[in-house]
């Protein structure tokens, strides 16, 4: 804990990379933990196929209700993680994550790259682009002027590319970073988990999870939970 405060104090400019750990305290479940979203058996196809743009346009009450009722929650609030790293990243620095729900920028924080898009901004019927807010989404998925499907804000699904925009501005975030610090994810997910690749040789790496992750294993690694490792900054 020493040694990340001191990594901290003496950054010039830190990068947050964040997956589902870091909102899990929020009430939000992860991925692929036991207890995650992809271990869940209640439904005919995987989770990767679930939210998939193919699903999307063939199955698209199935997409609606296993979306609202897996990846919705409107009343979670930032955790201590989220407001730390709003604190740090506003002051010298920027968060890139993989999640969906908006805590980050819920927690103040300005510098935020959502790599995967989110669940709220930009819901809209594929048909006409008439936009709706979360709400009526969560209630229906059809815009009934024209039977069109609505779909979720700009969550990026699977068979769907990455806004170039996203990616640009996340490798920027990584190249000036002089500290990166990679905080609950399983850093699986590609293009994301390459992300590190465009780090500067220079910098100093970070990683805060619950599980032992495959990446550069120079950097420091801090094996707790990142409530606790947040709640001592």
């Amino acid at each position: 804990m020493s040694e990340f405060k001191d990594l901290l104090k003496a950054a010039k400019f830190v990068t947050f990379l964040t997956g589902a750990g870091v909102s899990t305290p929020s009430g939000i479940p992860d991925y692929r933990s036991k207890n995650g979203l992809y271990k869940r058996e209640k439904y005919d196809f995987p989770p990767e196929y679930m939210l998939s743009h193919e699903n999307l346009l063939k199955n698209p009450e199935i997409f609606h209700d296993f979306t609202v009722h897996n990846m919705y929650f409107p009343d979670a609030l930032p955790n201590i993680i989220h407001k730390k790293m709003a604190e740090i990243s506003n002051d010298k620095g920027a968060i890139v994550t993989q999640n969906v729900d908006k805590l980050h920028t819920k927690a103040g924080a300005k510098n935020v790259v959502e790599f995967h898009g989110n669940l709220y901004d930009d819901i809209h019927c594929l048909t006409c682009g008439k936009q709706f807010d979360y709400k009526y989404y969560m209630k229906d998925y059809i815009h009934h002027e024209d039977n069109g499907i609505i779909r979720p804000g700009t969550t990026v699904l699977y068979g769907e590319n990455i806004n170039p925009k996203n990616v640009e501005k996340a490798v920027e975030y990584v190249k000036k970073a002089d500290l990166l610090v990679v905080v609950g994810t399983s850093f699986k997910v590609y293009p994301f988990a390459g992300l590190l690749n465009y780090a500067s040789s220079d910098a100093k790496l970070v990683v805060i999870n619950k599980e032992d992750i495959d990446i550069d294993s120079s950097g420091l690694a801090i094996s707790d939970d990142a409530v606790n490792v947040f709640s001592q900054l």
